[in-house]
Parts: structure tokens; sequence; C-alpha cells
């Protein structure tokens, strides 16, 4: 296996507490894409981990749900 393949992005994204189960709903529908847990539940931040493949079905997704669910990328 490729050092590549094995690689794992993360993303940390803050969202606001009324929007945060929508988004861990919607995420966590898509089978095997994300793996998503709280980072920080005071600041309500998000850390999302997913594999370098996945990284534009990512991105769409988050697009997609932006206009309905505000979020701020962190990290």
């Amino acid at each position: 296996m490729a050092a590549e393949s094995a690689a794992i992005i993360s993303m940390v994204l803050e969202v606001q507490p009324e929007h945060i189960a929508m988004l861990k709903a919607v995420i966590e529908s898509y089978d095997n894409l994300v793996t998503l847990r709280t980072a920080d539940p005071v600041r309500h931040h998000l850390k999302l981990w997913f594999s370098p493949e996945h990284q534009g079905d990512v991105d769409a997704v988050l697009a997609e749900l932006a206009p309905s669910c505000p979020m701020r990328r962190i990290a």
C-alpha cells in the first residue's frame, strides 16, 4: 500500500449548536465517507476524518449544506 493511500485528512468545523444534529445526520448518512466527532463541545467544533479520495465528495456535501447549516472551517 502506497503512503498516499494510507493518509487521512482531518478538518475541524465550527457549527452553530442548533445545526449540529442535522449536520451529523446528513454526514453520517453517507456510509464510509467521513468519521465525525465532537472536538470541542463548548466551542461547537466538530472534527471530520476522511480519506484523500473522498475530499471532493466531502467538499461537495459541505457546500450543499452551507446555506441551511452555517459553518466555518477552523482547521
